[in-house]
């Protein structure tokens, strides 16, 4: 089966410089003129698209998309094409295990699904901040979401984890693990409709680092780094039925401190 190949529309246009003068011939007739016009301006450039893929069959269904921003990048773009393959066959193969396995056991089989979705965060001039969501069903009491970040450094033309960009782990949790805690259990006292006990024994009441949790870093004047979303997945700071905790907090002149030089130039405090 041939995936089906679905292009969003463009988001960005590369640059061109395109010639509009043309050299003909003193006397040369007006269609020789235009000949010569068409024969020497390159061709226009072709926007940057995003790509989503989608398939199905009785056995599996499939989706994988990235934004165009990312598309843009040769590098990056062939990094999430192969984190495409790799969805993809992974899926196909377990797909196919798992039937073969209800068929011998005559037992009915549900079609597995795996939805895998880039989209942007931040885009800065030397950075690319990505987030990423998967939503699959694997044949259990149901379906799960989980979160991915994609940090790419256009200078260095390579992927970077988030922590990196930090003096430690540490560092950056004693920067943000007071107003994170603060802002969690507020979120989680109003899904749960009670106040978080804490010490109370239920791993879902304690504080959860920064550090562990999937960090997207945005910008909110396209220039630097301004703030920090941490989300926690389900099973992470709640129960199941809770979902995800996603939290935004602004970068401070304390999380700045604890960046690696390097990269302070990236950075600025938010609000």
């Amino acid at each position: 089966m041939k995936p089906v190949l679905l292009l969003a529309p463009a988001l960005m246009l590369l640059s061109a410089c395109i010639d509009d003068e043309a050299t003909a011939e003193p006397g040369a007739s007006a269609d020789a003129t235009a000949r010569a016009t068409s024969s020497r301006a390159p061709a226009p450039a072709q926007p940057t698209e995003a790509v989503a893929v989608a398939e199905a069959d009785k056995l599996y269904a499939f989706e994988f998309a990235y934004p165009a921003e990312a598309a843009a990048i040769p590098a990056l773009k062939a990094h999430l094409d192969a984190e495409l393959d790799e969805a993809r066959a992974s899926l196909v193969s377990e797909a196919k295990e798992s039937h073969r396995s209800a068929q011998a056991e005559g037992l009915g089989f549900n079609p597995f699904e795996r939805t895998v979705k880039w989209s942007v965060v931040a885009a800065l001039p030397g950075w690319l901040s990505l987030f990423g969501e998967t939503s699959e069903f694997m044949g259990g009491a149901h379906g799960n979401t989980s979160s991915a970040v994609l940090l790419w450094d256009k200078a260095a033309g390579r992927r970077r984890e988030p922590l990196s960009l930090f003096t430690s782990k540490e560092a950056f949790d004693a920067a943000l693990g007071k107003a994170y805690c603060a802002a969690l259990n507020a979120e989680r006292a109003k899904r749960r409709e009670e106040p978080v006990e804490a010490g109370s024994g239920n791993r879902f009441d304690d504080c959860v680092k920064p550090s562990d949790v999937t960090i997207l870093l945005g910008s909110a004047d396209k220039v630097h780094f301004t703030r920090v979303g941490l989300i926690a997945d389900a099973y992470v700071a709640g129960s199941y039925v809770e979902g995800s905790y996603e939290i935004t907090l602004p970068v401070t002149p304390n999380l700045i401190r604890a960046v690696k030089p390097e990269y302070r130039s990236a950075f600025a405090v938010g609000r």
